[in-house]
Order: structure tokens, then sequence, then C-alpha cells
């Protein structure tokens, strides 16, 4: 799964309305893909992501290459380090907790499996 998708994901269970985003990632095998860097399409990306929930995120796995704040115009260094943080660091294994309602949302061969349970919805 790429931080991408994480960074869009949100428990769902009835009931859980506070504290349901983002989720936390636990137990996490990392991998890294390259994929082809496109600078615009970064640029693109941008102001479709929750920034301080990808910045989380991505500390909460030990990576610290992105700023707190984000710039108005970010360096083509910063638009490589997003792109990297959300395109091509993939979680492999894991889970997903809701800090909200303690809900597991397992990880497995990098996709994330969202489905509730009949007395959850």
């Amino acid at each position: 799964m790429r931080l991408v998708t994480h960074n869009m994901l949100q428990c769902h269970v009835k009931g859980c309305n506070t504290d349901n985003y983002p989720l936390a990632i636990q137990d996490a095998e990392l991998e890294t893909l390259e994929a082809d860097f496109n600078p615009s399409f970064i640029e693109r990306l941008i102001p479709k992501l929750h920034w301080p929930a990808l910045v989380h995120t991505a500390l909460s796995l030990g990576i610290d290459t992105l700023p707190e704040e984000l710039p108005e115009e970010p360096s083509e260094d910063l638009l490589r380090a997003i792109h990297k943080v959300a395109l091509e660091v993939r979680v492999k294994e894991g889970k997903m907790v809701c800090q909200g309602c303690e809900h597991v949302y397992p990880i497995v061969n990098g996709i994330p499996n969202m489905l509730l349970q009949d007395n959850e919805v």
C-alpha cells in the first residue's frame, strides 16, 4: 500500500467519528519500489494530500525527509522527497489501527483490508 493511499483512508466503523483519521500504521514491513518522477504530477497531487497526516505517518515509519510545514512553492528536492514518500514507499505487511475505536485493518501483500463485519456497519 502506498502512503498516498493511506493518506485517504479513515475508519468507518459505526459510531466511530472521533480520532478515526489518520489510521496508525503498526508492525509495518516496508518496501521501496521505484516509480518515474513527474514533478507536475506531484504538484497536482499536493493539494489532494492531508499534509499533517502524511508527515505524521512518515515520521511514525522512521521517514524524516518531509518538512512539518509545506512551503507555498516547493523546491524540486522537496517534490522528489514527496514523490519518494507518497509513491515509492509501500507498506507490504502490517496493520492500520483506528485511534478512536481501536479497530484493526490488516495489510497483506500490500493490500489494506477495509471490509467491516455486519455488526460494525
